[in-house]
């Protein structure tokens, strides 16, 4: 299974991530399984085994951390970030089963899961964080989710969060006062300019503590993000509109944005083609939903391949859904729950390597111009 916390590190990780209380009965390690439609794969197999291997540490040493500790399984919603189904399964011990038990006798609602456990964590194929961020705005949980978790993220589980938690609130404090953010990117055909309209929006900060009843967010974690507006207000339309550049592996694709919507895609190729189709298809996909701003790279993580982590290096923008962060799209705005999705492109080297973050400026309230990006790193003083 490669690297493993061990015991002691799993409780440590829970306490300083969590900081249970007194009352405080029961911890739910949360995982999907596979169907006919997604089969298994290695590394969701093993992240099932790292869940396994948590809930098995945190029983051992229940007498240190005070909680009991339960392995919860659901079947797989089938998208990032879809709405989850109304039951799971508590998994009695032996090995895990290949498909969650349809005997509704056996089951429990989500709405009795949060009831009786108040701290959560999500290790699942597919992001369960929007639904978690609504649930916790509506009952007394806290919730750490882990998509795509493997266990070659351990050591970003091992930071300085309190550090972490400290620039994170730096930059959350600039977004809540910028009404903009002017991006310029390099790309192999040229330069690409956009706006992104942040007014009538506020910042969050995801610093990797989880402390207070209402809060759900990614471990890793180390981010501040925001919604841009998205013209829901009569008569004031969203003024983010320009050209949005990601690289899928040698293609760099060129969407055109306008009123916070990508409308086409300007660029050729197969990829190309393919999203353009895929607007066509679900309009709701190209809504822009996030910008966030990772601070990991500067403690030495680099990027692995897996969104969780890579996100939390630096700079990213997402497609999709936005009603977990406070935006308007959410699944009545998609054609079907399997079609939700909000899907983050992670502007670092690594990982589109044809794409250069120049410049991003941010626009204040009060006239000031912040400039946030500089050839790639951040111009901000931490």
């Amino acid at each position: 299974m490669g690297e493993e916390l061990s015991g002691p590190e799993v409780v440590a990780l829970v306490r300083r991530v969590f900081r249970p209380r007194p009352g405080e009965g029961a911890l739910a390690i949360l995982v999907d399984l596979p169907d006919a439609r997604v089969p298994d794969d290695a590394p969701w197999a093993a992240r099932r085994a790292i869940a396994e291997a948590w809930t098995k540490a945190l029983t051992a040493h229940r007498a240190d951390l005070g909680l009991d500790t339960h392995l919860v399984v659901y079947p797989n919603v089938h998208t990032n970030n879809g709405d989850l189904p109304e039951r799971a399964w508590l998994h009695g011990g032996g090995p895990l089963p290949s498909v969650a038990s349809m005997d509704p006798a056996a089951s429990i609602t989500f709405a009795d899961l949060y009831a009786t456990h108040p701290i959560l964590i999500a290790l699942t194929k597919f992001s369960a964080t929007a639904p978690l961020k609504l649930a916790a705005q509506r009952h007394p949980i806290r919730a750490a989710t882990m998509p795509g978790f493997r266990a070659d993220m351990i050591p970003a589980l091992r930071l300085d969060y309190t550090e972490v938690n400290r620039r994170v609130g730096l930059l959350k404090d600039l977004l809540d006062r910028a009404e903009g953010a002017d991006f310029r990117f390099g790309t192999p055909d040229g330069p690409c300019d956009l706006h992104v309209d942040l007014r009538h929006r506020a910042g969050h900060a995801s610093g990797g503590l989880l402390t207070e009843s209402g809060m759900a967010g990614n471990l890793p974690s180390g981010e501040a993000y925001i919604v841009p507006y998205e013209g829901e207000l009569p008569g004031d339309p969203s003024r983010t509109e320009g050209i949005l550049p990601v690289q899928f592996d040698d293609e760099v694709v060129r969407y055109r944005i306008e009123g916070n919507q990508a409308l086409e895609v300007l660029s050729g190729g197969p990829r190309s083609r393919e999203e353009a189709a895929l607007l066509v298809k679900e309009p709701a996909y190209g809504n822009l939903a996030e910008l966030g701003l990772g601070v990991l790279a500067a403690f030495g993580i680099k990027p692995i391949g897996e969104i969780l982590l890579d996100e939390k290096l630096g700079l990213h923008l997402a497609f999709g859904r936005s009603d977990h962060f406070g935006g308007q799209v959410g699944p009545k705005n998609f054609s079907s729950p399997e079609a939700v999705i909000h899907i983050d492109r992670v502007y670092v080297p690594e990982t589109q390597p044809d794409v250069k973050v120049l410049a991003v400026d941010l626009a204040m309230a009060d006239g000031e111009i912040q400039p946030l990006f500089r050839q790639g790193d951040y111009a901000v003083a931490f």
